[in-house]
């Protein structure tokens, strides 16, 4: 019993990771169609962010809460430069996104390193972070708890800005017809940039968590970057339940090949049941039905 909600446990938390990661994706990816690789790097600002928060702010406690909302700041005004400079004028061409987002990455990294030196840095935990909670003889670690309650915050806060506003309707409009919403009065410019600045900065609080069960360098968010496109992908491209749904799944399936093999050979076992699951249902978990021949 103890072994298996410790794997559980650990599964929820690597699927809470990468939900919190691909948040982001399922709007700049799923929704704008940008191959955006620079994602990882909006990941490696936020978690900077809240290692500079640390100067500012005395108690490690305070300086978490004020990284959240400035991480979010800070990958959002990347996301909008970004969009602004180059995206904006390859949205018909996706694989262009995909190597200037890429060499976009490769300046970032190069950058961090400058700025704050190659040996990885570290962010002080508050003390209502340290610790764990037993939960049927098993220690859980409150840092994973705290990221496992924050991607679903930020799900159930994307959903009700997506589905409740109008800026949400703006962006579902814009993608589900440009044309029809730019005759309807709608600035499409306007709305992509909104929603590269969200995509992105969900990406900074992404790198906030992170900051809090491991150290920060200039790869890290290039280390889940390419495990975040697969959420969306198998999840369903643009679809927020199925990206969960996804994370989860993919989460908790790493942790079972983990405990019976190694790591490495985990990784590999996951990527073999994407593709054969991508095989059965291309289309992905969730897929949208429409009435649209073209």
């Amino acid at each position: 019993m103890d072994t298996f909600v410790s794997q559980v446990f650990a599964g929820l938390s690597v699927g809470s990771i990468l939900l919190l990661i691909a948040l982001g994706l399922v709007l700049t990816f799923g929704q704008m169609g940008v191959i955006n690789m620079a994602q990882g790097e909006f990941i490696m600002a936020g978690a900077y962010t809240a290692y500079l928060m640390q100067f500012v702010f005395s108690s490690p406690g305070v300086s978490l809460l004020v990284a959240l909302p400035v991480g979010f700041l800070v990958a959002g005004l990347m996301g909008v430069v970004l969009e602004a400079t180059l995206l904006r004028r390859m949205y018909d061409r996706p694989l262009d996104t995909l190597l200037v987002t890429w060499g976009v990455a490769l300046i970032l990294q190069q950058a961090a390193r400058d700025i704050f030196g190659a040996p990885n840095v570290d962010v002080p935990a508050p003390s209502w972070l340290k610790g764990s909670v037993e939960l049927f003889g098993v220690n859980l670690p409150l840092s994973r708890i705290f990221i496992l309650l924050l991607s679903l915050a930020a799900v159930a806060a994307l959903t009700l800005v997506l589905t409740m506003t109008s800026l949400g309707r703006r962006i579902r409009a814009t993608v589900q017809n440009r044309q029809l919403a730019e005759t309807s009065g709608i600035s499409t410019r306007r709305t992509d940039r909104t929603t590269f600045f969200i995509g992105s900065g969900l990406a900074g609080i992404a790198g906030v968590a992170l900051s809090q069960i491991g150290s920060i360098g200039p790869t890290l968010g290039t280390n889940y970057v390419i495990d975040a496109f697969l959420v969306v992908v198998v999840g369903g491209i643009g679809q927020i339940k199925g990206a969960v749904i996804a994370a989860f799944a993919l989460g908790l399936l790493r942790s079972g090949f983990e405990f019976w093999t190694s790591a490495s050979i985990a990784k590999v076992l996951v990527f073999i049941a994407i593709v054969v699951f991508l095989q059965i249902r291309p289309q992905g978990i969730v897929n949208v039905r429409t009435r649209s021949l073209a």
